[in-house]
């Protein structure tokens, strides 16, 4: 449908998958929708932590935004942040100082790691939200192994061989899976003065288990798939400390050169420029039709929305609850477009969770459907590689896991940059003389 400058102006900030579905589900509506986001491309968080660890490459899990958006007429990209939001004028300040006017606008930034108010420790557990988090953590894992490889001293040694992962949701608990799976199948006979199978994995949980979105009984066969792997699984204790050379759980000191965060997450600071009611994540409480209260013109969708389900519970953080946000949100303004009555209140739909151990191992539950083991990780793989964005993501995916499962290789375990300025911390060894 052509567009005029007399449509309504949707601006929709995030890229996400909240934001992407609103855009894409209102494709023939007579609206101008202009689509702001700091990167450039739609990423598919669910398998970021393969980036991280060399099983897939950046573009396996991306895709340009102006590429999935190229047939759809009524739509701008804009590469920018926002800063600052302004109610009352309907206007967005701009990164680059400019300001963008609105009719309509949805807020769907996402989250951001969150440290509990020890931001410091971010300096030596960085997390796993972007894919420039997925490329450092993954030159940090890599060079750890080099590290150990040339240090004569075997406390050092032992240290470099060391990895913690705090966290044990299900980003931590695919990180640690994985990391154990790299140790002690990809790395093997690759190094000359370290046995990489000897590398220890701890998965650090402050609560009593492991998953504990899951039901009980599948977050005992979590643990005891990741303990098979060789993953020391350690629930019930807080970490205290966190530094370049470890961490402290209580008086017990765990020496570590690599440390993951995966604890915690909070919403986009964006959520306070709204100037209405936050949840103790930050996250925006919502009215039914996912509106910012008392401002009708103005929707908060994903990460950064508080709403609860029917039983009370909130609802999750995942992308299909983006999803559905996004979707839903084109109904309603769609509804306001056409003079039609709004769509009943936002009921989330859900369609259960699942998280990877390892290789052949996953857990699965879906209503009644528990799952658990292999089956549980060929249905794992079939939703994820279902929901990656175009064929050629699905296809090079599947290429790669099949190549990984039968020779245990990660195609995309290449360090880049300059491997005596890495990001490991105080105590980085000095390069030889030239």
């Amino acid at each position: 449908m052509p567009v005029s400058r007399s449509h309504p102006h949707l601006v929709i900030i995030g890229g996400g998958f909240a934001g992407l579905a609103t855009a894409r589900a209102l494709a023939r509506a007579p609206l101008r929708i202009t689509l702001i986001d700091r990167r450039n491309h739609h990423l598919f968080q669910p398998l970021l932590y393969q980036v991280a660890t060399a099983g897939l490459s950046s573009p396996d899990i991306a895709a340009p935004l102006r590429h999935i958006l190229r047939r759809q007429a009524n739509v701008s990209v804009r590469l920018d942040e926002v800063s600052a939001i302004d109610r009352s004028a309907r206007q967005l300040q701009l990164g680059d100082g400019s300001v963008l006017d609105y009719d309509l606008l949805l807020v769907a930034s996402g989250a951001t790691h969150a440290y509990f108010g020890n931001d410091a420790w971010a300096t030596h557990a960085p997390g796993l939200k972007t894919l420039d988090d997925a490329l450092l953590l993954r030159r940090k894992l890599l060079l750890a192994f080099e590290r150990a490889e040339r240090e004569p001293d075997p406390a050092r040694r032992a240290a470099w061989l060391s990895f913690v992962v705090v966290g044990a949701g299900p980003t931590g608990v695919e990180l640690a899976g994985t990391l154990a799976e790299i140790a002690r199948h990809t790395l093997k006979d690759q190094f000359q003065h370290i046995d990489p199978g000897a590398a220890r994995v701890r998965l650090v949980e402050a609560g009593p288990r492991v998953l504990s979105s899951f039901p009980e009984a599948l977050s005992a066969k979590a643990r005891a798939q990741l303990q098979r792997l060789g993953v020391e699984v350690l629930t019930g204790t807080p970490v205290s400390a966190i530094d370049a050379d470890g961490i402290a759980l209580g008086d017990q000191r765990l020496p570590a050169r690599t440390v993951i965060w995966a604890a915690g997450v909070a919403a986009s600071p964006l959520g306070r420029c709204l100037d209405t009611p936050l949840d103790r994540a930050g996250r925006v409480q919502v009215a039914p039709d996912l509106s910012v209260p008392g401002h009708p013109e103005i929707f908060v969708a994903g990460d950064l929305a508080a709403i609860a389900q029917a039983d009370g519970r909130p609802v999750p953080g995942v992308a299909p609850a983006a999803k559905q946000m996004g979707r839903y949100i084109a109904n309603v303004i769609r509804a306001r477009l056409d003079g039609k009555p709004a769509p009943a209140p936002f009921a989330y739909n859900d369609q259960g969770n699942l998280a990877t151990i390892g290789r052949m191992a996953a857990i699965v539950h879906m209503g009644r459907l528990q799952l658990s083991g292999v089956l549980a990780w060929w249905f794992w793989l079939a939703v994820h590689v279902l929901f990656l964005i175009g064929f050629r993501n699905r296809f090079v995916v599947l290429l790669n896991w099949g190549v990984a499962y039968w020779s245990y290789q990660r195609s995309a375990r290449i360090i880049l940059g300059d491997p005596y300025q890495d990001p490991t911390g105080p105590g980085t060894p000095s390069p030889p003389d030239a």
